[in-house]
């Protein structure tokens, strides 16, 4: 039978990082950050993981295989087939999980039914019950979304939804796909849809939150005061255009606000610091300092009235602990003398615990290599040398040496080692500065037409031997992709972002999308 909506208080967090989150402009996953998060997300406990699209290409198809065989908690791994041809290919990959689900939508709105479908309103309510009708013959649990839900007419969206329930739908989703809805508003119509549909008692009401007017989290949290009891999130607000509804301030507003919203999940938000750091580190997408929950500003404190109130008492400028979100204070000095368990440990309370033995081993080395080129290390430095390498774990080009020589007089001239796909390769190239030339030197070992969009450097922390954190974007016949490394060189780390943005070139070369992808 199809999961019913006696769910009391309990708000189920269904995750989009690996579909909605990697349709983000430059992102993009391989099969093993894909197996990363996912693992991170199942400690974290979140109810659904939406793996990806079986039907997109083989790697979506192994990506959602491989994580369906993952994890020992019964969880749903949410392939989204987007038409009934698709739901083949998506059960076959769902088949190793212990708890599938295949969630099939159609446009309901007039607009996208008369430019994007070109179909008439008859037409997709048909195709609203053919879809999880078929969807049915492979699953009990079935969940059907209208894309542009908060666009849709009243009238046709009650038929749609009750249909779809009576078809066998056990999870609605309401997305407000384009981000036009306003808290107000879109709590008005999830109850209009309690109101109005006479079987809404038989599956549980999701919503899915785009952030183009930056109201994702609150319209989400207004549609669970009026009766959802599903959302759909991403780490870090991860998600096309504007992202997503943000996990961590979902979470997180239900945890320090209980006293207004009286919900729960199953979350372990002690989790959340790590997760949002490897989906930086994989995606290349850097979070903002300033950004809620996670940033590097969300719980530093530089006002004198500030720091002289948080020293007395904590809750006068923060209203949740940081260790409730994974940073631990640390009292660890780390130098050139600290040996590989103190430095397990700074990891550990830096968020880091599931760092695998080589990949600890080769962030142990560069973190030696580090401390004996710099006077001081901060917590700062450590995190830009373990994103590094997270985000260079399964890389294809990997980066080998690079001398560079430049000044006023020139010419400017870069000599480059690389491997690709382990058999190296040199190269000598000039350009416009030193870091035209070492980005010639790349096309030389590797050619490629991608078009640089991006270069942005900033420091990581202050004094001259800082280290330098480097963005890279690279664009290819439409496709974006974003690179980000750290070094203590800003050459070198120019290199090593470029070249972390050409390995997600590889993997987005290999994806063809489906037509239609949002909800």
């Amino acid at each position: 039978m199809p999961v019913m909506t006696d769910t009391g208080n309990r708000v189920r967090i269904f995750d989009t990082t690996m579909r909605d989150g990697e349709q983000s402009p430059g992102a993009s996953m391989n099969l093993e950050e894909k197996l990363r998060i996912a693992e991170t997300l199942e400690e974290m406990r979140v109810d659904v993981i939406e793996a990806g699209f079986p039907i997109a290409s083989n790697g979506d198809f192994e990506a959602v295989r491989e994580v369906a065989k993952g994890g020992d908690r019964e969880h749903r791994l949410r392939p989204r087939p987007r038409r009934p041809a698709g739901h083949r290919p998506g059960a076959e990959a769902l088949a190793p999980a212990r708890s599938g689900r295949i969630h099939t939508f159609i446009s309901t709105s007039p607009l996208h039914m008369r430019v994007k479908l070109q179909m008439e309103p008859e037409d997709v309510h048909a195709a609203v019950i053919d879809s999880v009708s078929y969807a049915r013959k492979f699953t009990d649990d079935v969940e059907w979304s209208c894309e542009d839900g908060s666009r849709t007419e009243h009238d046709f969206l009650c038929r749609c939804v009750e249909s779809a329930i009576k078809a066998g739908a056990g999870t609605i989703n309401i997305p407000d796909t384009v981000g036009y809805a306003v808290p107000e508003e879109f709590a008005a119509l999830i109850e209009m849809l309690f109101d109005r549909v006479p079987n809404i008692d038989k599956a549980v009401l999701s919503v899915h939150c785009h952030n183009d007017l930056g109201l994702a989290v609150a319209n989400s949290l207004s549609a669970v005061q009026a009766g959802a009891r599903q959302v759909e999130c991403t780490i870090n607000g991860l998600g096309e255009r504007a992202g997503n509804a943000a996990m961590e301030e979902i979470v997180m507003a239900i945890r320090t606000r209980n006293d207004l919203l009286s919900y729960e999940t199953g979350v372990k938000t002690e989790n959340i610091m790590q997760a949002s750091r490897l989906v930086s580190a994989v995606t290349g997408f850097v979070v903002q300092p300033n950004k809620a929950i996670v940033g590097a500003n969300a719980f530093a404190h530089e006002a004198g009235i500030h720091q002289d109130g948080v020293l007395k008492d904590a809750q006068t400028y923060e209203i949740m602990t940081p260790e409730s979100v994974g940073l631990v204070q640390s009292t660890l000095v780390m130098g050139k003398h600290s040996g590989r368990h103190a430095f397990r440990e700074k990891l550990r309370n830096l968020g880091y615990t599931e760092l695998g033995d080589n990949a600890l081993q080769e962030a142990f080395v560069r973190f030696k290599d580090l401390a004996d080129k710099k006077k001081e290390l901060f917590d700062e430095d450590i995190i830009a040398l373990v994103d590094t390498e997270v985000a260079g774990a399964n890389d294809r080009i990997r980066f080998g040496s690079l001398s560079v020589s430049c000044g006023s007089s020139g010419p400017q001239e870069a000599s480059l080692s690389l491997s690709v796909d382990g058999e190296k390769s040199e190269a000598r190239a000039t350009g416009n500065g030193p870091v035209d030339a070492a980005f010639n030197a790349i096309k030389a070992i590797y050619p490629h037409e991608a078009r640089l969009q991006l270069y942005q450097v900033h420091a990581v922390t202050e004094g001259t031997d800082a280290q330098a954190e480097v963005s890279v974007r690279l664009e290819e016949n439409g496709r974006t992709v974003n690179g980000h490394s750290a070094h203590i060189d800003t050459i070198v780390a120019s290199v090593l972002a470029y070249v972390h943005a050409l390995n997600k070139l590889l993997v987005k070369r290999q994806k063809t999308a489906p037509e239609a992808l949002s909800a």
